[in-house]
């Protein structure tokens, strides 16, 4: 039910953001529905689809149905800039994904620079919301990976006090964004 709601927030807000003459909403789906990460994006899929049923039968937004379009990222940045280019042809206002860090860093360029709102379930990199000139469009529901790095350093710090450990980076943004969150965990602020 909070997903709905949030969901609900966002469109609500990106109604702000454009002008609608009593036609659908056409939100994007940018998620991998191929290879190795597919099972992901029927998942998020069924979400979407859940919420917008329910919005719809109570009414829509502003007595606008919610439609969905959906877009197979394949889990590569290449394929996902042309999911994002897809949905900017076609009209989209608001943008469901994309999974992964490495496809929603770039795609949100794309869409900030057409006006097109995005909240990803699962991108988790800082660099997405938290850039030097941070993008007004990007949003997450999830957590970030500095903090699962301060967390995994944490309990490796107190589980493996006199243990050699290594940390392995597989050069993917989350790969990279874990492990420097493990190198250099955050410290916590002092309280006053």
């Amino acid at each position: 039910m909070r997903v709905i709601r949030f969901f609900g927030v966002a469109f609500a807000a990106m109604l702000n953001l454009c002008s609608f003459a009593n036609a659908d909403i056409l939100i994007g789906l940018g998620a991998p529905f191929s290879g190795d990460y597919g099972a992901y994006g029927v998942q998020i899929q069924k979400g979407a689809e859940a919420a917008a049923a329910e919005i719809n039968a109570a009414g829509g937004i502003n007595g606008e149905k919610i439609l969905l379009t959906v877009g197979d990222d394949a889990f590569n940045p290449a394929q996902g800039m042309a999911v994002a280019n897809k949905f900017v042809a076609n009209g989209v206002k608001f943008v469901i994904g994309h999974f992964n860090s490495g496809v929603s860093i770039p795609t949100s360029e794309v869409y900030a620079r057409n006006s097109i709102l995005m909240v990803s379930p699962a991108s988790t990199n800082p660099y997405f919301t938290d850039r030097p000139k941070p993008l007004w469009n990007t949003f997450r529901t999830c957590g970030r990976d500095d903090r699962q790095g301060d967390v995994a350093a944490a309990y490796i710090a107190e589980k493996f006090k006199d243990a050699k450990i290594a940390i392995i980076d597989d050069e993917t943004p989350y790969g990279r964004g874990l492990a420097n969150g493990q190198r250099k965990p955050s410290k916590p602020k002092a309280s006053k």
